[in-house]
């Protein structure tokens, strides 16, 4: 191990980052452990699943650079999954419902990757919005999922058998901590040499492709691994609000972790936790005033000012205004 006098200038200044950024993330941790006392526990939740489905579409799209407009379709299917084994069956505890519902939307994403992967650009984009249309219908008509109505009154029940999650308190830890278990995976994900090739990938596909990378297999992986995150959310959610709808599977929600992605910053770790807190902050005070049938139209007006202002969204900006003063 190379001792403080032998490291050089370039070594120094990634330790020193790494601490930075440890503390940063300890700060971060800690910050999440006292936020119950001091903010409602449910609003945080939701902040916290809408986080995770951010951050699951932020690796597709910010390190393998694939739009999918379908991504809804995960976050419903862990969420109808989860909700009715719950309802079904009184003794399948909360922790294997998730774990249910988080297998079902890999499933899902392994079909709708091997069905995608192959097309680029626009007519992936495309490809994934008319699977998750497919979804959408199939959900409305499902005897399982309630139809328009969707699942009400799912329990939560006991986690491990032994721990009550009818606590709004003891649920938001138990989101916590699946949240930390998403993001940790991301994080694990991107600086792995897997995810160094999908940055690649991002970058020249082509050049990828001729360093004898097979590109697809990465892409399918990826596709599937971010679906199975959002299917995470999706399967916690409906377990925080006991309620899986329609919603979820609607192109809008598509629409919706796009813009929390862009807003937060594409490609950046934490930018699609800053989105989504910014995104359910305002959908929730804009709710309770009088501008509530506005909430979308002023959405979007802050969506294309930020586009305007800052492309590089907000922890994008903020990123580059500290490299430019700190190195």
């Amino acid at each position: 191990m190379a001792t403080t006098q032998t490291m050089t200038p370039s070594m120094k200044r990634e330790r020193r980052a790494n601490l930075r950024r440890n503390a940063f993330y300890l700060a971060l941790i800690v910050i999440g452990l006292v936020a119950p006392f001091v903010a409602y526990p449910v609003f945080l939740m939701k902040v916290l699943c809408f986080a995770l489905f951010a951050c699951a579409f932020n690796l597709l799209l910010g390190y393998a650079g694939l739009l999918s407009f379908g991504h809804a379709a995960f976050l419903a299917t862990g969420g109808y999954v989860t909700g009715y084994l719950l309802s079904s069956y009184p003794a399948l505890t909360p922790e294997l419902g998730i774990l249910s519902g988080t297998a079902a939307a890999v499933a899902l994403g392994a079909v709708f990757g091997a069905l995608s992967i192959r097309r680029q650009g626009i007519y992936f984009a495309m490809v994934t919005l008319a699977l998750a249309q497919l979804m959408f219908f199939f959900y409305i008509q499902a005897p399982f999922t309630g139809g328009e109505d969707g699942l009400h009154g799912v329990p939560r029940g006991e986690l491990f058998g032994i721990i009550s999650l009818r606590n709004s308190l003891v649920m938001y830890y138990f989101v916590f901590a699946i949240f930390l278990f998403g993001f940790a995976l991301i994080q694990r994900t991107v600086h792995s040499p897997f995810g160094q090739v999908l940055k690649a990938i991002r970058e020249n596909e082509p050049r990828a492709v001729s360093l004898g990378y097979n590109v697809d297999a990465y892409k399918l992986v990826a596709f599937i691994l971010s679906a199975g995150l959002a299917g995470l959310a999706g399967s916690t959610k409906t377990l925080v609000f006991q309620l899986a709808s329609l919603t979820d599977a609607h192109w809008h929600m598509s629409g919706e972790v796009i813009l929390m992605t862009l807003l937060g910053g594409v490609g950046t770790l934490f930018g699609p936790v800053v989105g989504a807190g910014l995104v359910v902050s305002l959908q929730h005070l804009l709710a309770q005033s009088p501008l509530g049938n506005w909430v979308g139209p002023i959405l979007g007006a802050i969506f294309v000012l930020c586009v305007l202002s800052f492309r590089s969204g907000i922890v994008g900006e903020a990123i580059k205004m500290y490299r430019k003063n700190f190195k």
